[in-house]
């Protein structure tokens, strides 16, 4: 490889503790100064790109503005997901009053986190995930990337690889997304890592005691851990008519396929709840010309995880792009020959459509599980470590967990939650002892807003909003019993990264003094 030195810039040009791209012959390169040292990477994010100036600095941790994952300063490591490459990083160095770097001719935008391979003479054990979705594929990543040399094998009911599941309700459902973008690795990645996926399986039993595993097909194995990561199954209507034609759910690679199969004869669709995967299947079933009617049950979509005004605001965006509403009403039955033709509501309202799209949620997918006293939701009540019992964990939308900050039990369905609960869980399976205490986030893209979450509050007693919700410019703070737990705003991408850190770093103001007005966020870390 030919590396030439370029000079990134003045000494005094770069801000102490922030980050700034500099381009030379091309070159797009990150410098992030810690004090009085330099660190030269690559400048997008791996995860969607996102360029990483625009983040956050905190504390030898460059936080991606858009879907914050979390590198390392000093050399690129991964520290949070949900990008699971690392960034590239080259040597810099202090020149009189210059910064000087060396780069390659052609600099690489990723680098891939150094992974051992099993070895059984090495390790003879093996670890087991069950499910694989987003916790159990960055589980896997994170045996082996903690080097783990045993046997890792990845049970999945479906027959694909692991896949990015948020993109079928946005891009992908809009047709904006190909078929092949959409696995998180390919084939060869597994291999190279002795990573072994067993594709259209399903676990019918799990003993907790004793680890043991039965196949749908008979097969049976007892391994030395048992990662469950599950994650849920659509929650069903259960009203007459529910077996007619063209009535989906959203959940897996294949409901998506013949969703986009259904809407290209269809003209008009129905969606049953606004929920997360309704709303924002419903914006993409716009895109692609479709009239849509989202039937809900309460009076503003989301009001119990945003508040009114951004419920509204919301609403009145979607309301923008074509979509009419029902809401506080209920499905009473489906009509139709072989398909389904009308919806009829609580109230009587009757609704003709092509196709019905229902998502009213998820259930926890833990049927199987023998040997563990399952939550009145069905969730696997977990430690701080994600330990359920005996050698088996949990991870993602299944796991119940202590949450140190709310001082209550968790279950968050959330996509990088379940990333971060996967690649946590690996590693305590590894005997590293990782409490887990992320701060939990998740996006949403809907209707053309872009709204960013961070923390979590189930109920809050006051709100405290900087900028305009109606001018679709804002942060939102959620605060309980005098302690902000959360907060959501609409292209504040800079801010919010800021927020996760002063969660993390528990340096977060104390509504007194968010209420006083517009604080310099980054400034406190």
């Amino acid at each position: 490889m030919s590396w030439k030195e370029i000079t990134a810039g003045k000494i005094e040009n770069f801000e102490e503790n922030g980050l700034k791209t500099v381009e030379v012959d091309g070159a797009k390169i990150l410098i992030a100064r810690v004090g009085d040292e330099f660190h030269a990477l690559s400048a997008f994010c791996t995860h969607y790109g996102a360029p990483l100036e625009k983040g956050i600095l905190s504390d030898g941790r460059i936080v991606c503005p858009w879907h914050h994952t979390c590198y390392k300063a000093g050399n690129g490591d991964i520290l949070e997901p949900p990008a699971m490459d690392a960034l590239v990083f080259y040597e810099a160095w202090k020149d009189g009053e210059d910064l000087k770097v060396r780069i390659p001719e052609d600099p690489p935008r990723r680098r891939l986190p150094e992974m051992t391979r099993r070895e059984e003479e090495a390790d003879g054990r093996t670890f087991v995930i069950i499910g694989g979705g987003a916790a159990g594929y960055y589980a896997a990543q994170s045996f082996r990337e903690n080097g783990f040399k045993g046997r890792v094998i990845v049970i999945t009911r479906e027959k694909r690889l692991p896949y990015d599941r948020p993109n079928l309700s946005k891009d992908y459902l809009q047709g904006k997304a190909e078929d092949e973008w959409m696995p998180l690795r390919g084939e060869s990645f597994y291999a190279d890592h002795d990573i072994e996926i067993l594709e259209g399986k399903e676990v019918v039993s799990l003993e907790a005691d004793t680890g043991k595993i039965i196949l749908d097909d008979g097969g049976a194995m007892e391994p030395d851990g048992v990662l469950v990561a599950t994650g849920g199954r659509p929650r069903e209507l259960g009203v007459p008519g529910s077996e007619l034609g063209n009535i989906f759910t959203l959940r897996s690679f294949d409901d998506a396929d013949a969703i986009i199969s259904a809407a290209k004869s269809a003209s008009r669709a129905v969606v049953i709840g606004a929920s997360f995967i309704g709303m924002e299947a419903a914006h993409s079933l716009t895109e692609l010309g479709l009239e849509v009617t989202v039937v809900g049950k309460e009076a503003v979509p989301f009001e119990h995880v945003f508040g009114e005004e951004i419920g509204l605001l919301l609403k009145r965006e979607h309301e923008g792009h074509g979509v009419v509403f029902e809401l506080e009403k209920n499905v009473s039955r489906f009509f139709g020959e072989g398909n389904v033709e009308k919806v009829l509501l609580s109230d009587g309202t009757e609704i003709e459509t092509d196709m019905v799209l229902v998502g009213i949620g998820v259930v926890p997918e833990t049927g199987f599980v023998k040997g563990i006293e399952l939550l009145p939701d069905g969730s696997i009540p977990v430690d701080g470590y994600l330990h359920a019992a005996g050698n088996v964990f949990a991870a993602g939308d299944i796991a119940s967990y202590p949450d140190l900050r709310a001082g209550t039990r968790s279950r968050i369905e959330h996509w990088r939650v379940a990333l971060q609960q996967g690649r946590t869980a690996a590693m305590n399976m590894l005997g590293m002892e990782v409490r887990y205490g992320a701060v939990p986030f998740f996006w949403t893209d809907q209707a053309g807003l872009n709204l960013q979450y961070v923390g979590h509050a189930s109920s809050w007693d006051s709100l405290i909003t900087w900028g305009s919700v109606e001018d679709k410019e804002f942060i939102t703070f959620y605060v309980s019993n005098g302690v902000v737990l959360a907060a959501c705003g609409n292209w504040r991408d800079a801010e919010m990264a800021a927020i996760e850190e002063l969660f993390r770093l528990r340096k977060m103001p104390w509504p007194e003094e968010l209420a006083s007005g517009p604080i310099d966020l980054k400034a406190l870390l």
